[in-house]
């Protein structure tokens, strides 16, 4: 049986942070009902690179989903929503401020029409506070969370970081607090409402910036390879550093292309071998590196001379010369070279599926892996595919009603009168 069996989700969000999170519940096993206006999700034509077919931003997050096109300015789409509410355990939305309050649905009415339904919610910076009403996108979380500030090097621009913290970051938080408020609402019969603001998510994520932030309060960041002392203010940025108690950085390989890369973490236990193999013995008794305090202070030099002997391997090739002697290290993998890999392949993180309008595509695979419930991908829903399904099958509306609602407009945009 997968894990959320029996769990029914509408999903009134869009583009990326909300679907990131139903996606996911959706693997789990839950039944997510993609809840769209007429148009659809704007992502559908997004980006497209085949003609006429749900863009690839559509597609890689919304697997496993029905998809059902409500329009909510009409009174038989209003009534058709409140019917969904009262057979769903989750809704969730991240519009704007106040879109649904608009509609007439804000929470507290939700909770009058199914008191032990769950709402989820996400703001790019929550529903408090003075910057409440601001619009936010993936890289402005990112600016405003603390990212962007300790990310790049010193005397180079701030940079925002490839992996979308922002958006897919708070997905992946929202999806934990719902399924600890379903939790809740299973002992108690009561329902909650969740919220993730996207900066509040970032910081989050950003932790371990902040553990630095107070030690500069009293001392200097002794791992770090650029210059730093007590009270000097914000954590600086420090480009390919470990930023932990053991130095890392990344080493540039042959044929020394823009991904020929292999990150390397000198640990205390590991460096006297490591420095036998690139320096001999000279290297492993040389006074600057013998001990860790005096390898942070040199750290650059030690980079320098690793660098200098594994200019003649490949990334692939240091590597294998570095993991008999336990150096924790790992190649710059490009996504040509992740979306070819046997590892990741065989742990089906690229997963190709089939869709009607666009043929075959890849997907990223579940992370999450459930011993007893594993996921089975399934192709994102094309747009109102399900509606008669989710109308017969979840409310039970007979096939006449469903041609009387269609013909007042409630799953479609009336078609404009003549003038």
């Amino acid at each position: 049986m997968e894990a959320l069996k029996g769990v029914r989700i509408l999903d009134m969000s869009h583009v990326q942070a909300g679907p990131t999170c139903s996606q996911l519940l959706a693997w789990l096993g839950a039944d997510v009902i993609k809840f769209e206006n007429p148009q659809g999700d704007a992502t559908r034509g997004q980006l497209r690179d085949v003609p006429n077919a749900d863009s690839l931003y559509f597609t890689m997050l919304n697997c496993n989903k029905r998809s059902i096109t409500v329009n909510m300015k009409t009174d038989e789409g209003k009534q058709v929503f409140v019917d969904l509410l009262k057979k769903c355990h989750i809704v969730m939305e991240n519009f704007g401020p106040g879109v649904l309050d608009r509609f007439g649905f804000p929470w507290e009415k939700i909770r009058s029409i199914n008191p032990k339904i769950v709402m989820g919610s996400i703001k790019g910076f929550g529903s408090s506070g003075p910057y409440a009403d601001f619009k936010a996108y993936e890289n402005v979380a990112q600016a405003m969370g603390g990212a962007m500030s300790t990310t790049g090097v010193p005397e180079g621009p701030p940079f925002v970081t490839g992996a979308q913290i922002g958006d897919t970051g708070t997905g992946l938080h929202l999806a934990i607090g719902l399924l600890a408020a379903l939790r809740q609402a299973d002992r108690t019969g009561k329902g909650q409402y969740v919220e993730v603001a996207m900066m509040d998510g970032v910081m989050n994520l950003c932790r371990v910036k902040f553990r630095d932030h107070q030690r500069l309060t009293r001392q200097n960041l002794s791992e770090y390879s650029v210059p730093t002392h007590q009270g000097m203010g914000a954590v600086p940025r420090a480009g390919n550093d470990s930023g932990g108690g053991q130095l890392g950085n990344a080493i540039h390989c042959k044929p020394h292309g823009p991904n020929d890369w292999l990150y390397v973490v000198v640990q205390e236990a590991v460096w006297e071998d490591l420095a036998k193999l690139i320096g001999g013995e000279a290297l492993a008794n040389d006074p600057r590196f013998e001990k860790i305090s005096e390898r942070r202070k040199n750290q650059n030099e030690m980079w320098r001379l690793i660098t200098k002997f594994a200019e003649k391997y490949t990334k692939r090739e240091f590597m294998a010369i570095l993991n008999p002697i336990d150096v924790p290290c790992g190649p710059i993998m490009g996504t040509d070279d992740l979306a070819n890999d046997e590892h990741v392949r065989g742990r089906d993180m690229w997963v190709e599926l089939d869709h009607p309008q666009r043929g075959k595509w890849w997907n990223v695979g579940m992370p999450i892996k459930l011993s007893d419930s594993p996921a089975v991908i399934r192709r994102s829903p094309t747009l109102g595919e399900h509606t008669d399904e989710i109308l017969k099958e979840v409310l039970g509306y007979e096939q006449e009603k469903i041609a009387k609602l269609r013909n007042a407009g409630a799953f479609s945009v009336p078609p404009k009168k003549a003038a």
